[in-house]
């Protein structure tokens, strides 16, 4: 009989081998690599979450994923030799409380396979689209601009470092021209916006006590997933942070500590984002 696969151990394993390698999955050139965005199911909708994570670390660079029963049912066939890669998904299980007696439900993780389309043939055109175009990298964006400005965070710039100060709720960045490139800056950006959305005011996560504390490197786990799947969403090639190496130690100590370190990580970034998001739509409304 064959073993249950741990997909929580599994999953932070190959997280780990590629942050030991010197890449992380969050870390695309969406712009260049021909498509762009967030990897996204058959149907033209976006994974979320974990799921962001796990279809990123395959290195694939066409965004769509199916299961072997949807390429079929399109005309499609997955190539002899092709290797379908595990995905998540959480199922209500209700159980009975030994002590209590009383029925409470719970969240049970689940799995399924899906094929990128690069694996499969003979799919319908609009699953091969033509690239993208990159961003120009040296000039500003009004798109990413304009998402910017419907967080209505405070944002100073000036001096030498980009950081987020919760005392008095303000993001700090240095000036635009002081960035080797337009992705540099919102990368940046959007990563420091991310730590805001941990204001009590707003979503109320923990931001540790220092640099190296457990509490700190997951939080910089959250802000660097959460940048990641925004500039996925804007388009922006996702450049990495000149202080990413002196993380990277800390992210491998939290994620071997703890196999679910990086599903928690990947939640509470998709929860930022889409709080990010929401602020758009309340800017719009009030138009």
């Amino acid at each position: 009989m064959r073993a249950k696969t741990d997909i929580y151990q599994t999953v932070t394993d190959q997280l780990i081998a590629s942050l030991e390698a010197g890449t992380a999955p969050w870390q695309k050139s969406w712009a260049t690599s021909g498509f762009g965005g967030l990897p996204r199911r058959v149907t033209g909708q976006n994974y979320r979450g974990i799921n962001v994570l796990i279809l990123w670390l395959q290195g694939r660079s066409a965004p769509t994923w199916m299961t072997y029963k949807q390429a079929q049912e399109l005309g499609g066939n997955v190539r002899k030799g092709e290797k379908g890669t595990g995905i998540t998904f959480f199922k209500p299980l209700k159980v009975t409380d030994k002590v209590t007696e009383e029925e409470k439900t719970i969240p049970l993780i689940k799995t399924y396979t899906v094929f990128n389309v690069e694996q499969i043939d003979g799919l319908p055109a609009r699953f091969y689209p033509t690239p993208a175009e990159k961003l120009n990298g040296d000039s500003r964006t009004d798109e990413v601009e304009a998402y910017i400005a419907g967080t209505q965070a405070t944002v100073n710039h000036g001096g030498d470092r980009a950081f987020y100060r919760p005392s008095t709720d303000e993001v700090h960045m240095p000036e635009f021209d002081q960035f080797e490139s337009a992705e540099a800056y919102y990368g940046t950006m959007l990563h420091e916006l991310v730590h805001w959305t941990s204001h009590k005011s707003r979503l109320d996560r923990d931001l540790g006590k220092k640099f190296g504390d457990t509490g700190y490197a997951r939080e910089e786990l959250v802000a660097e997933i959460g940048a990641a799947f925004l500039t996925a969403t804007l388009g922006i090639e996702n450049t990495v942070r000149e202080d990413h190496a002196s993380y990277v130690a800390n992210w491998l100590k939290v994620l071997k500590d703890d196999k679910k370190a990086v599903f928690k990580a990947a939640a509470a970034a998709q929860v930022a984002a889409d709080y990010l998001d929401g602020l758009q739509e309340e800017k719009a409304l009030a138009a």
